[in-house]
């Protein structure tokens, strides 16, 4: 049953008016109840809309500036992160991850090389020893437990989503290179000379401007498998990889301690324009009205595919990158085949499209039934709005 639309704000070039059309029907048709969605082509914005509620009783607006958690949409920019300090020449994707962090050579992972944190090919997204109720929260924890932790298979011979661990991985790597924290550097290299936000653990002055994300509330029996693993096998390698750690009383999604803390594989809260503004970067040769990210020989690097094949912990096929989710030949994925970007679960979604000149950003506060992004329809209708819009 079709519901009445907010009233959309914004701009929108005319050229993408199927855009803002795609937007207004995710509020009538797929349950929206607040969300941005932002298209940059060209180093400039086509399109930066906006438009719902941040509760669900729908008495406060979502504003141009409200911000949301983005869930695995995170780890995009991590990888961003990490592949402008390799441009530096600060990290080797080919190097041992030991080599910058000593610690990490132990359980039998002296030789495993950077480029397998980054492909999900390490074998190690779950912790294998009892962690403390929080421990998400405190990232030294989190770092001497993978610094310790064996791999659950041979790094390199299978690739399997690293869904929490990531974070933590990459970001001791950007860490002890660079020596400040993931979300600084994310703020002070990237969003501020972009003049955006994104924000990797903040303090309660910016609560005020960041929406709740909420659940879906669907029956058990309607979840996805991969939802539905985590729910009945609380004991397999995906339930084990997206539940790290105990989280005790009052550390959910959206509490203050997860908002205060910097969980880089999960807790980025940001909104469509800087996903759109950054990736635009990325698909206009690394560079965002005279301030460069990355080389052109970079950008290449970052989209150029390292592995297609079937995740064992998603159980899908997929195409990955340094760092970035690609399109996969035969599914449904309106986006070109040499897109690259990340989705994050619930419906989140950031890719450029250097074929095109194109970054696109989507942020929403209402989780889609779906684990999945591939099968939301209203971050999958919009991108297709915006190649629709370029013939």
């Amino acid at each position: 049953m079709s519901v009445e639309v907010p009233a959309i704000e914004g701009l929108c070039d005319a050229r993408f008016e199927g855009v803002r059309e795609a937007f207004a029907r995710n509020f009538a048709e797929s349950g929206e109840l607040g969300a941005s969605v932002a298209v940059a082509l060209g180093g400039e914005l086509v399109v930066d809309l906006w438009a719902g509620h941040v509760d669900r009783d729908r008495t406060q607006p979502w504003e141009r500036d409200t911000l949301v958690l983005v869930y695995s949409s995170t780890k995009g920019v991590v990888s961003l992160a990490a592949h402008m300090l390799a441009d530096r020449g600060l990290i080797d994707f080919e190097a041992p991850v030991a080599d910058v962090w000593p610690e990490f050579a132990q359980a039998g992972k002296e030789t495993l090389p950077l480029r397998y944190l980054l492909t999900h090919q390490a074998g190690l997204p779950v912790v294998d020893e009892e962690l403390p109720v929080g421990a998400e929260l405190e990232w030294d924890i989190m770092a001497g437990a993978l610094a310790r932790q064996a791999p659950v298979w041979e790094p390199g011979e299978k690739t399997g989503y690293h869904a929490a661990t990531f974070g933590w991985l990459v970001g001791e790597v950007i860490r002890r290179v660079d020596g400040r924290s993931v979300g600084t550097f994310i703020r002070e290299e990237i969003a501020e000379p972009l003049g955006v936000e994104f924000l990797l653990g903040f303090g309660p002055e910016e609560d005020n401007r960041v929406s709740d994300l909420h659940l879906a509330q669907v029956p058990a029996e309607e979840l996805p498998s991969l939802a539905a693993a985590a729910l009945l096998e609380p004991t397999s390698l995906a339930a084990r990889a997206f539940n790290i750690a105990p989280r005790g009383p009052n550390k959910g999604r959206n509490s203050r301690a997860y908002r205060g803390s910097e969980q880089p594989g999960s807790n980025g809260h940001t909104n469509a324009r800087a996903l759109a503004t950054i990736y635009g970067a990325l698909g206009s040769g690394g560079a965002w009205q005279g301030h460069r990210l990355l080389s052109e020989e970079a950008i290449r690097l970052a989209g150029t595919p390292q592995l297609e094949g079937r995740d064992i912990i998603l159980q899908t096929p997929v195409r990955r990158t340094l760092g970035y989710m690609m399109p996969v030949p035969g599914l449904p994925d309106p986006r070109g085949e040499n897109a690259f970007g990340h989705a994050g679960m619930g419906g989140s979604l950031g890719f450029c499209d250097p074929d095109r000149g194109l970054g696109f950003g989507y942020a929403m506060n209402q989780m889609w039934t779906n684990t999945l992004a591939a099968d939301d329809p209203r971050a999958n209708g919009l991108a297709r709005a915006v190649y629709d819009s370029l013939g």
